[in-house]
């Protein structure tokens, strides 16, 4: 139970980094993996031994679609509709984002659709109570 104890507080130290714009994970010094969002041990081999590590912010856009409404959320009502997907990290991890340069159209999400997996950069999105992790098409 020491090696739990011995944990920094990963989401609180995602969410303060995602408040000035950095991408934070862990990495594991056993398997070498990347997890993300960080949390307090490795998600592929349960290792205790992670390292907290700056992500890059680039990615790509795999896979958009909209929301249904209403907002999966409360804190996303405001910007209903909005288009999610999924967005693999340079570094690796695949993760569900907001999109941002894309608008909630069967037309923008076919041109999206058709372009195939697309550059995107990650941006935060400053909402009542947490920040959120968001990605912008650069195509």
């Amino acid at each position: 139970m020491q090696a739990i104890a011995e944990q920094p507080n990963a989401i609180r130290a995602y969410y303060e980094g995602l408040a000035k714009g950095v991408f934070r994970a862990i990495t594991c010094e056993v398997c070498g993996k990347y997890t993300f969002p960080p949390t307090g041990c490795c998600e592929h081999c349960g290792s205790w031994k992670v390292q907290p590590k700056d992500l890059s912010g680039e990615g790509t856009l795999l896979l958009a679609t909209h929301n249904i409404s209403p907002a999966c959320h409360p804190r996303f009502e405001k910007i209903a509709p909005y288009v999610y997907g999924h967005v693999r990290l340079k570094e690796g991890p695949i993760v569900q984002v907001i999109v941002l340069g894309v608008k909630a159209t069967p037309s923008d999400l076919r041109r999206i659709f058709e372009l195939g997996p697309i550059p995107a950069r990650a941006e935060v999105l400053t909402m009542d109570d947490l920040p959120v992790l968001a990605f912008r098409v650069l195509g």
